[in-house]
């Protein structure tokens, strides 16, 4: 995915999570399922099972991420935006809570900075100011 079209889903993420209130209430009836995940710390084969098994996030199933979604794994990057383009899809049914990695500091240590690294020192700079300022 071409640097732009990222920063283009950090802007419009960022966007939509100022209108929301710092603490989110999910309710459901006794008929409806909410899937709620949390720690995929970059693991993107998580990520996809845990879709496999329970489907995709849409209008008849919600999802509630507890943070920790980026470090130690290699594929942090993916997993946000995987994440953050189903919050723009379904803003209704996919909740995502900030975790204690959702930070810059201990990005610098577990290597959500570092797997930046990887991309053109221009646009991985500014897509990791973009990260932070949507964290």
């Amino acid at each position: 995915l071409h640097a732009r079209y990222v920063l283009n889903l950090l802007h419009e993420t960022r966007k939509h999570l100022k209108q929301l209130p710092n603490i989110s209430h999910v309710s459901t009836c006794y008929s409806e399922e909410v899937t709620v995940c949390g720690d995929l710390h970059g693991q993107l084969d998580d990520l996809f099972l845990i879709f496999y098994k329970n489907g995709l996030p849409s209008p008849s199933k919600s999802y509630v991420f507890n943070g920790d979604f980026v470090d130690r794994g290699k594929q942090s990057l993916e997993i946000l935006v995987i994440l953050f383009t189903f919050l723009l899809i379904y803003p209704k049914e996919v909740h995502l809570n900030r975790g204690n990695h959702e930070d810059h500091m201990v990005n610098l240590r577990y290597g959500f900075c570092a797997g930046l690294s990887t991309m053109p020192r221009v646009h991985g700079k500014k897509i990791l100011k973009m990260f932070q300022n949507v964290f």
